[in-house]
């Protein structure tokens, strides 16, 4: 779980400088929407993306997150009940809400409350695509059928990169494996390398480890076929290296297969349509 006692980075600071000079003429308290809490029960707030940062103003409340897009607050069990405000900031919006004390006789309460776009402020922090957008647009990939631009063959298996994408400063790889062997295969791990394309014993190999900034499916093993879209920020790479891409089987003896990308493979990125 997170604590809220943590520093403001200079993205968070933007943020909010964002926010005020949106709601320059101020926002009363009475005019957010409510939230009720009672004294014994926590109230959920579940975001749409990963919350970012999140500001209580009474200390009689306390919060936390149990999960990165979900904030969970209640009362202090040590102190009397009050109001305050709650600020939740994602990763493109800012909400605020009026949390009011509700006693135990006080009818139904909600326990967990959406944050719609209604209660929604709109950020431009230039921090790219959200997450949420960046799963929208994976999704739609695969619906598109595989064009197997580049494939490479081992141990019974064949690993495909059957496209590329772009759009703003990102990079999307559709990459694919078929097993044709009656063997499962349990995924340790899968890497991504810029590496020099010739390699002799004299030379000092370099090679530069990338990490997706989204994937979409976390997916620990596959029988027969396996398909996932992973997202980079843009990156580039001279044209005497290779971008290699290492499933590693989680075994002793483990099946080890490398997908070779060339430079023009990425410069041949096809857009993604915006709609």
């Amino acid at each position: 779980m997170k604590s809220f006692f943590i520093s403001f980075t200079v993205i968070l600071m933007t943020a909010c400088h964002a926010f005020a000079q949106q709601t320059a003429t101020g926002i009363k308290k009475t005019d957010l929407p409510v939230v009720y809490l009672p004294d014994n029960l926590s109230v959920h707030f579940v975001s749409p993306e990963p919350i970012q940062y999140v500001d209580i103003s009474s200390k009689i409340i306390i919060g936390d997150l149990p999960v990165k897009n979900i904030l969970r607050i209640k009362y202090r069990t040590d102190s009397a009940s009050t109001d305050g405000v709650v600020t939740i900031v994602g990763e493109k919006f800012i909400a605020q809400y009026h949390i009011v004390h509700s006693p135990p006789d006080g009818g139904a309460i909600q326990t967990d409350i959406d944050i719609l776009p209604s209660d929604m402020r709109t950020l431009d922090i230039g921090i790219g695509l959200s997450q949420a957008e960046l799963k929208a647009y994976a999704t739609r990939l695969l619906y598109k059928r595989p064009e197997h631009l580049q494939k490479t063959k081992a141990y019974g298996l064949e690993a495909r990169l059957n496209h590329v994408y772009t759009l703003d400063d990102y990079i999307f790889l559709d990459i694919g494996y078929e097993n044709s062997t009656n063997l499962s295969y349990d995924l340790d791990e899968l890497r991504f390398k810029i590496e020099d394309k010739k390699v002799t014993k004299a030379t000092n190999v370099q090679s530069l480890e990338i990490k997706p900034d989204f994937t979409l499916f976390d997916i620990p093993s596959f029988k027969k076929h396996y398909r996932n879209i992973f997202v980079f920020k843009k990156f580039t790479f001279p044209g005497n290296k290779l971008l290699n891409i290492q499933l590693d089987e989680k075994q002793l003896s483990g099946r080890v297969i490398t997908l070779s990308i060339p430079y023009k493979d990425i410069l041949e990125a096809d857009m993604i349509p915006i709609q």
